[in-house]
């Protein structure tokens, strides 16, 4: 299976503009993701789409491959399938810009569950204790069936713990945006409007189970923590230097 990288990049983010280039650490945040993706065991090649002349040169200048996209685009996944429709591969993996401490199994894990033949989706998820994170409507949770694919996605508690008493053992899991596709697939899912459920949760994962395709969710113990603002850019730095 010949499986890529994209890291679909966004010039302007909402609360953080222009973070893909922020300094960290004497590199922009981008060539961090770039530099921990690429030490994948799996990836034979390794991309970034993104929105803006200022990226190409970005990621050029350390000899990165990228390529421009459309800026019209309403999703990273809309941009990974712009750039991918003309490379040869079987299979892609959607890598966040915004991770620069991505976790270095995690694409690799990535990469093992959609080798799952019914798996046209795979993507991973971390267990969470009931707690703060667990009812926390930006920590989207995950519930699956017992060969570990997903029946469900929601910024609810799910599963909703109505009889703790009864002794059942609990284990929420939260879910990491790192996504594998089957080429085949994400191209025809690039090809189809938002789904009703995944309007209603802003869950973009929500279109490929209303389409009746299967979603492996791999288990992780590694951590990553996203940049949304320049507080998470300090943060990440000092874990970093």
């Amino acid at each position: 299976m010949k499986v890529i990288g994209v890291i679909p990049a966004r010039l302007h983010s909402t609360r953080f503009p222009g973070k893909v280039l922020a300094d960290l650490c004497g590199k922009p945040m981008i060539q961090h993701v770039y530099e921990r993706a690429r030490l994948s065991k799996y990836l034979s090649d390794l991309w970034v789409a993104c929105d803006d002349a200022s990226i190409v040169k970005a990621v050029e200048s350390f000899g990165g491959k990228v390529k421009l996209t459309s800026s019209h685009h309403v999703s990273g996944t809309d941009r990974v399938a712009e750039i991918v429709k003309d490379i040869p591969c079987d299979g892609v993996i959607n890598i966040q810009a915004d991770e620069p401490l991505l976790g270095l199994s995690m694409v690799d894990q990535v990469v093992e569950g959609l080798l799952e033949p019914e798996a046209s989706v795979s993507t991973l998820a971390k267990v969470v204790e009931e707690g703060k994170d667990f009812r926390n409507p930006n920590v989207v949770k995950v519930v699956c069936d017992e060969k570990g694919f997903a029946l469900y996605f929601s910024r609810a508690a799910i599963p909703y713990l109505k009889s703790p008493q009864k002794g059942i053992p609990f284990q929420g899991l939260r879910h990491i945006g790192l996504y594998g596709y089957k080429k085949d697939f994400l191209m025809e899912f690039s090809r189809r409007s938002p789904s009703s459920l995944e309007l209603i949760e802003s869950l973009e994962q929500l279109r490929v189970l209303e389409m009746g395709r299967k979603i492996k969710v791999v288990l992780t113990s590694e951590n990553s923590i996203g940049v949304d603002t320049p507080e998470d850019l300090a943060r990440v730095s000092r874990q970093i230097s």
